[in-house]
């Protein structure tokens, strides 16, 4: 489990087949889980100056594979007793966002991202999202895209400030309004008894 709170902006030093190899502060383990860009991977390799993760085809083919070649956001997992904030992620990422627009306020950034509308139902005005790892807050919801508003030390200090219009980035739904979703889509005629609702949160 993951908080959205990314702990470095680590450099990547290759990334050939199947193996990305990280350059980071961090000290990590062999066996460790470590979000990349919001993913959650296992660390394979430990190297004096980092980490190597692997990444099978499937994770190749369902991430925003382009923002894993020059920098990215990591966060280790959590370890019990460790402080919670951000709000709870998993590290599994539902879909690709593509940024539509960037907005400057001044003191504020808007982010405006479209997602395939079969994920709008999972996405909740002030609710949680995660974008590429980093724990945000959804103000709007449309059809098929949402707005987040993003403060000036989180645009400097994380790769949001690379981002364009027409960048993609890995999207993460928040995990209980997928499980909200999931119980509805799944309720007979007749409301659901508890012991019904326990074994459909139990199937997670």
């Amino acid at each position: 489990m993951f908080t959205g709170l990314i702990r470095e902006v680590a450099t990547v030093k290759s990334f050939v087949s199947s193996t990305l190899s990280i350059r980071s502060k961090y000290k990590a383990n062999i066996g460790d889980s470590i979000a990349i860009n919001g993913a959650c991977l296992t660390v394979v390799k430990v190297n004096t100056d980092g980490f190597a993760v692997e990444l099978s085809p499937e994770s190749q083919k369902l991430l925003a594979i382009e923002n894993y070649k020059t920098q990215v956001h990591i966060e280790p997992a959590m370890k019990m007793g460790d402080r919670f904030e951000g709000h709870i992620v998993q590290g599994h990422v539902d879909t690709i966002g593509t940024i539509k627009n960037i907005k400057n306020n001044g003191n504020s950034y808007d982010v405006f991202i479209a997602v395939d509308k079969k994920f709008i139902s999972y996405i909740v005005p002030k609710g949680s999202i995660t974008i590429d790892g980093v724990s945000l807050t959804v103000n709007d919801v449309a059809d098929e895209s949402f707005r987040l508003t993003i403060i000036p030390h989180t645009m400097k200090e994380t790769l949001f400030k690379n981002y364009r219009k027409g960048s993609r980035v890995n999207v993460e739904t928040d995990m209980f309004a997928r499980y909200v979703a999931h119980i509805i889509k799944h309720q007979k005629s007749t409301s659901l008894s508890w012991d019904e609702v326990d074994t459909i949160n139990a199937s997670y």
